[in-house]
């Protein structure tokens, strides 16, 4: 009969992590909003993040992903030209300039779609990716199933209004950690603070990413503004090494937008804190081994584990392993084993994977004799003691 699976208290996490706060909520003013710790992949706030809504320009970033996978795996080099075709040139809104006999390149085109938010850029990025914008959409949305953007379905390539072209901030925000963590040379783009394609746009050449501009540590990424859609932003921001990502929607003003982008920074990196738990292949606990050689074996990440806290809390922060199972030899070294629990107040339970520190192979015949015995007097020592 073997052991059934059970969980070990951490005294040593928990004794890391000193007890902290419930934190002061964080009342935001936008409709929708969804913040992101992007070490530790912690939400930090959740307001409607998966309702789908009208992106407006945000949904810009899906169809700079689309152009940043196709440089980066070798299919469209930077300095690959693209056409303008006459519905791209036509666009309304904000644009770029572009005109039918231009022939600019993959970045230009991309600095033109972050900079000056260019519906004529967006355009003539999809055509030249898929043919027509119609198809470029059937293409993001694929891409989008497969990234498990469940809030996602998008019908054009601008984020121009359409009853059906839908985003939701959590959507957006994992767009945006994926371009940080996959694209990091083209990311930088983002960070640019004017652009003006062959001196046609000069009243247009400014990022309009207010945060740029404040020195809270933003890096990108895109604003957008619809009339149905009110003001919203997609950023991030980087303090002390750590990195915030966040989307917001629904403002009814740039001021606004701009405010409150900036109260979202200074209170994700004011009220958390990162805190070491384990590095990586420190033993954290030990699981018993069924009929093993050894009767445990230790339990290590096998990277560092890092968490995000409340920084003034006084409740406290409970740290648990969670056996997947009972454990029976033989254990490889490496085998996953276990999972580290992690729950502090007013956040979400983190949970690491653990692993098998060393081989165990099964015990010789002393200590499944051994092993049976004390199966034995388990299941019968109870009866014969109340003889």
């Amino acid at each position: 009969m073997m052991p059934a699976p059970h969980r070990l208290v951490l005294a040593l996490a928990i004794a890391v992590l000193a007890a902290l706060p419930a934190r002061a909520a964080f009342e935001t003013r936008a409709t929708a909003a969804f913040v992101l710790d992007y070490a530790t992949g912690t939400v930090l706030l959740d307001k409607n993040g998966d309702r789908p809504v009208p992106p407006a320009s945000m949904s810009k970033l899906m169809t700079l992903f689309m152009l940043f996978e196709a440089i980066d795996d070798g299919r469209v080099p930077p300095e690959t030209p693209f056409s303008v075709s006459g519905k791209a040139k036509a666009m309304g809104g904000s644009t770029m300039f572009l005109d039918e006999r231009d022939r600019p390149t993959a970045r230009e085109l991309i600095l033109g779609i972050i900079v000056n938010s260019g519906n004529d850029a967006s355009v003539a990025v999809a055509e030249g990716l898929a043919g027509t914008e119609e198809a470029f959409a059937r293409l993001m949305n694929e891409r989008a199933r497969a990234l498990g953007l469940t809030g996602t379905n998008l019908v054009n390539a601008s984020g121009w209004p359409h009853p059906e072209h839908r985003m939701s901030m959590h959507d957006l925000v994992r767009v945006a950690e994926l371009m940080i963590r996959e694209h990091p040379d083209l990311y930088r783009l983002f960070a640019e603070t004017e652009y003006d394609y062959k001196g046609r746009s000069p009243q247009n050449r400014f990022n309009r990413n207010p945060l740029l501009a404040l020195g809270v540590g933003a890096d990108g990424l895109k604003t957008g503004h619809t009339a149905e859609a009110g003001f919203g932003l997609v950023g991030s921001a980087v303090q002390g090494g750590r990195r915030v990502i966040f989307a917001i929607t629904g403002l009814p003003s740039d001021r606004e937008r701009r405010e409150e982008s900036e109260r979202i920074i200074n209170w994700a990196f004011r009220q958390f804190v990162e805190r070491q738990v384990a590095p990586a292949g420190r033993r954290v606990a030990e699981a018993p081994v069924w009929m093993g050689a050894a009767p445990t074996v230790g339990l290590v990440p096998a990277a560092e584990v890092k968490v995000i806290l409340p920084a003034l809390s006084q409740d406290a922060v409970t740290a648990q392993v969670v056996l997947r199972g009972p454990v029976a030899a033989p254990v490889v070294a490496g085998q996953p084993l276990a999972e580290l629990v992690v729950t502090a107040p007013e956040l979400p339970e983190r949970r690491f994977p653990l692993y098998a520190e060393a081989d165990v192979p099964r015990g010789g015949l002393l200590v499944r004799l051994r092993t049976a015995i004390a199966v034995l007097y388990d299941r019968f020592a109870g009866p014969v003691a109340g003889l």
